[in-house]
Parts: C-alpha cells; structure tokens; sequence
C-alpha cells in the first residue's frame, strides 16, 4: 500500500489556476484578468514566504503578468467605448436638424 506523499509546504500552489485566469482575461473576460492579477501577487509573496512550492513561481508570474495585460486591455476598452459614445452622441448633435 502506497500512501500520497505529504508536502514540505503548508499550503497547495495556485500557479496553474493564475494562469487559466490570466489566460482567459486576455481571451474573453477581463475581470478574470484582475482576479489573475491579485492571486498571482498573492502566490509570490507565498513563494516568497515559504509558505508554496517555488516550483510555479514562473507558471504564477506567467499569469500575473496576463493579468495585467488583460486589465489594461479591459481599461481601454472601456475608455474606447464611453469615447466612442461621447463622440457619438457630440457628433450628432452637430448635425441635428430639428426633425
């Protein structure tokens, strides 16, 4: 009978999940990118702790920096859209007619 090895660290790593986070953040739904973003800074300062397997340090700054990527692509998107719709709305204004 074998029996599942127990960890040297406390608590479980989260790189992976940081990464599929950060992944779809970019792909689809940006919040998923700032959730991303806040684990992977959590789960370095674990790393760096001791508290995590140093092993996913590159897999969670990986995800952490597609978080980032994804929340300011979000961001811009937003920004586009209420500038799309603030010159939507200026520019037809301009040439109303009165009809």
């Amino acid at each position: 009978m074998t029996f599942p090895q127990s960890s040297a660290y406390p608590e479980q790593s989260q790189a992976t999940t940081i990464l599929v986070l950060g992944i779809l953040g970019i792909i689809c739904c940006g919040p998923l990118g700032i959730a991303a973003w806040i684990m992977g800074n959590n789960e370095l300062a674990a790393i760096d702790a001791g508290r995590r397997n140093p092993e996913g340090r590159s897999t969670a700054n990986a995800g952490r920096i597609m978080g980032i990527v994804a929340a300011v692509l979000m961001i811009l998107g937003v920004l586009f859209f209420i500038g799309a719709l603030l010159f939507g709305f200026s520019f037809s204004t301009m040439f109303d007619t009165g009809f």
